[in-house]
């Protein structure tokens, strides 16, 4: 079931400014600062599990499970304190922070 737009700006707002959303797979990537840190998916938030990220929560780890967020993809942390907007961010920030820097996009050759 592919979520719903309305729960994924509910999602953005929640998380901040700097958040933005791409349809892909026939769901939604979030990014920021230039990266890919979580999805929606089912209308469920996924983070990327990060060592950080998996620290920070620590014992809230009891409501954040590391699930799949679709059948094959690695396990991501399933994040269903979505009120919570100081814990959003703080795990925003620590998730972006150990990701890698985008690559460069390779410029097309002109025709």
């Amino acid at each position: 079931m592919a979520s719903n737009l309305e729960f994924v700006q509910f999602v953005c707002d929640q998380l901040g400014e700097q958040v933005s959303c791409r349809r892909m797979f026939g769901e939604y990537g979030l990014f920021a600062h230039g990266k890919y840190f979580a999805c929606v998916c089912d209308n469920q938030l996924f983070f990327k599990a990060t060592p950080g990220g998996r620290m920070l929560l620590g014992s809230a780890l009891a409501s954040c499970q590391l699930e799949p967020p679709y059948p094959g993809a690695a396990p991501y942390l399933l994040v269903t304190q979505l009120e919570d907007r100081e814990l959003l961010s703080r795990l925003l920030e620590a998730t972006c922070r150990e990701l890698p820097e985008p690559k460069p996009r390779k410029k097309r050759a002109g025709k």
